[in-house]
Parts: structure tokens; sequence; C-alpha cells
């Protein structure tokens, strides 16, 4: 029933009213004269007595109107029919009925828009019965056809106008309503693409921790576990490892205060792995006591576009991550199994195949448990490209993914 409002608009609104109502006041009492006022119904007494109580009553339901236009139409239409009952002419408070059908096209709900739409078309026919039909019954017993053409062209042009203009303020806050519409649902769609972009922001950073922690954990676990069989017989060694292990610890530390700068300060992108980070990336996986062979037929020729350098770098450190979790080059320090990675660097794509043996930690089909494989079909998807993983049926693991080159020579 009620629209909210701020204290500004509801004064405004109050003193517009108090002026309109003064206004209409003066308009009515000044020239206002015995004659033909109230006739046949009450005395002039009593019709300007009704006639200020109307005026206020017209005042009010301005001051209402866009609080709430239901109402406000509502005490119109009740003036109105008081107006008419008491057989009082027009008055200047009658304008206060134009910006009652404008709220209630603007502001009002369906029904109310409705609503004021029959009351444009109404209050037409009913101010043109009250304006032209007593007129047309009190002619004395002359019903020449010329007469009644007269009234009846003076009933049809009455209709006409006053349809006319009732419509065009119903109208005009029709044209509102849709431009506020308009406006929501700008601001509405503007709120979703904010709240789009920052979910997929959230998703790439939070894809990004995965692999960075992942793959740092597992090199440090790996580390770990060789450091502990080999610290009684070999000292050097378990020196080694510690070496390896604060390196790749210090590395995924500051990869991690990258990400989370990014995730307060989503502008500060930092850098990203590039294809200059593999050489460091097969360093940590061999440090871990892997036996990684690599293959790149054909070379790489020309520019790489970025963000295929970044999903080559995010797949394969993925895949040699889920190598030492869950291949058999992770199971308690034997090394006997071999990780191969082949490059095969065509003109219009790459070919990144990377295969391991499936060890004992391995799930049961020989996939990788978690969400690494997710997430590197979602770097093969970023950019246009397809990932496949699985077993081989000879108990190896293959990792194959087709990236589309970007710029590419």
């Amino acid at each position: 029933m009620f629209r909210p409002l701020t204290r500004t608009q509801q004064r405004v609104d109050i003193v517009v009213a108090a002026l309109f109502g003064l206004f209409a006041l003066a308009a009515t009492l000044i020239p206002w004269t015995s004659s033909g006022v109230g006739s046949g119904v009450v005395d002039e007494r009593v019709a300007a007595v009704v006639a200020v109580l109307l005026t206020a009553v017209y005042a009010v339901a301005l001051a209402l109107r866009r609080r709430s236009p239901a109402l406000a139409l509502a005490i119109s239409w009740g003036a109105a029919l008081v107006q008419m009952a008491t057989g009082l002419p027009p008055l200047p408070a009658n304008l206060a009925i134009f910006p009652v059908l404008y709220t209630t096209a603007a502001y009002g709900t369906r029904r109310v828009f409705w609503a004021g739409f029959a009351s444009a078309l109404g209050g037409a026919a009913a101010m043109t019965l009250y304006l032209i039909v007593p007129g047309f019954v009190q002619v004395p017993g002359d019903r020449e056809p010329s007469s009644v053409a007269t009234h009846v062209f003076a009933f049809v042009m009455t209709f006409v106008a006053s349809a006319l203009a009732l419509l065009l303020a119903w109208t005009i806050g029709a044209l509102v309503r849709t431009g506020i519409r308009a406006r929501e649902n700008w601001h509405a769609q503007q709120l979703a693409e904010a709240e789009a972009a920052a979910e997929a922001q959230r998703t790439r950073i939070a894809r990004d921790m995965h692999d960075v922690v992942a793959h740092s954990l597992a090199v440090v676990i790996a580390q770990a576990d060789g450091a502990r069989y080999a610290a009684a017989a070999d000292p050097d060694a378990a020196a080694s490892a510690l070496g390896t292990i604060s390196q790749t610890a210090r590395a995924a530390l500051a990869d991690v205060r990258m990400l989370l700068t990014q995730l307060r300060h989503t502008q500060a992108d930092g850098p990203q792995p590039s294809l200059a980070d593999l050489e460091q990336l097969y360093a940590q996986v061999r440090a871990a006591g892997v036996d990684l062979a690599v293959e790149v037929d054909p070379m790489p020729r020309g520019e790489t576009a970025a963000s295929l350098q970044l999903a080559v770098y995010r797949i394969l450190q993925e895949a040699l991550t889920n190598a030492l979790r869950h291949g058999a080059v992770g199971d308690r320090g034997a090394r006997g199994g071999r990780v191969d990675v082949r490059f095969s660097w065509h003109d219009e794509r790459v070919e990144v195949v990377v295969t391991n043996p499936i060890g004992a930690a391995a799930a049961p089909d020989g996939a990788a448990r978690g969400h690494g494989l997710i997430g590197m079909r979602e770097r093969a998807q970023l950019v246009g490209g397809t990932l496949e993983a699985g077993p081989d049926g000879a108990g190896r693991f293959v990792v194959r993914a087709a990236l589309p080159r970007e710029g590419g020579a």
C-alpha cells in the first residue's frame, strides 16, 4: 500500500500539496458568486463549504500520490463522486487528478497501473455525462434534429478531449515506469556481471592455489620420505633433500602470497608461470627422486600466447604432481618407474603427453583422486583445447592434452 520514500521526497510532496491547496482554494473562493453554484442541490454556503473540503481532500491525494498511488487514486475518485453528487461545477482542485494518474502509471503496482488506465477512461466518461447530459435533458420541449446533433457532437468532443488529457498524464507515467524498469534491469545486470567476474576470479585463484600447494607438498613429501630412509646410510643425501624441501617451500610460499594478493586486490594479477619456468619444475621433480624424461619434437616456433604457456605449465605441473602422489615413482622411495613427458609443437596446436606407472597409491581405476584432473581439463578448456586422462591398459597412466596455438608461426 505504501512505497518507501526518503524524508526529502516526503517533505517535497507535502510542500507541493500545501502550495497547490492554497492556490486552488484562492482560485475557488475569489471568483465565487451565488449564480449557478450548487444549483438544485445545495445552497450557496453549503456549496462553498463543500468546495473548500474537496480542495483539501484533493491536496491530501496530491501529497500521497508517490507514497501510495492506490490510496491517492481512491481519494480522488471519492472526492469526484462527492463533487458530482453535490452538483458543484469543475474546481481548480480537479487539476490534482493529473499527477495522481501519472503516479499510478509510474510507481503503482500492476493492478494500480491498469486501474489508473481504467480511471482515465472512466473519469472522462463520468465528466462528459456530468457536464453534457444534464444540459440536454433540461432543454425545453424542443427536440429538433439540429439540437440533438449539437448535443451529441458536444458529448463526443468532450469525451475525446477529456480522455486525451487524462490518458496523456497516464501515458507519461507509463513511459517513466519503463525508464525506471530499464534502469533497474541495467543495475541488476551490472551486479550479476560483477558477481560472475568475482566468481571467475575466485575460481581461477582456487585453481592456481591447488596447483601450487599440491605440487609443492608432493615434492616436499617425496623429499622428506627419501631423507628419512637415507639419513642413516647417507647423511649428505639427507642434507640435500632438506635443501630441496627448503627451496620448494620458499617458492610455494611466494606463489601463495602472490595469490593472496590477487584475492585482496583483483587488479594485481602478478607474474604467471611460463615455458621458461619448466626447467625449474623439472628440477624440482627430479630432485624428488623421479626418473623424468622430456622429449620435444617438433620444437616450438614463433611466439606462444601467454595464456597457452600458463595452461601448458599448469597441466604439466598437475600431471607430474599426480605422478609423485599416486604413481609407482612415489611409493616409499622406490624410484624404478620412469615418467615420460613429450611435447609436440605443431603450427596450429601443441600436444602434451605425460605417462607414468600406476602405483599402489592410485585409485582402483588408476585415476588420480581429488580435483587435479578437473583442474587440468578446465585449464585446457580455457584456451579452447581438450584433455584426456586415464590408464592405457598396460599399467601406465596417460595424460594427453591438445591445445590450439594462438599466434603460433
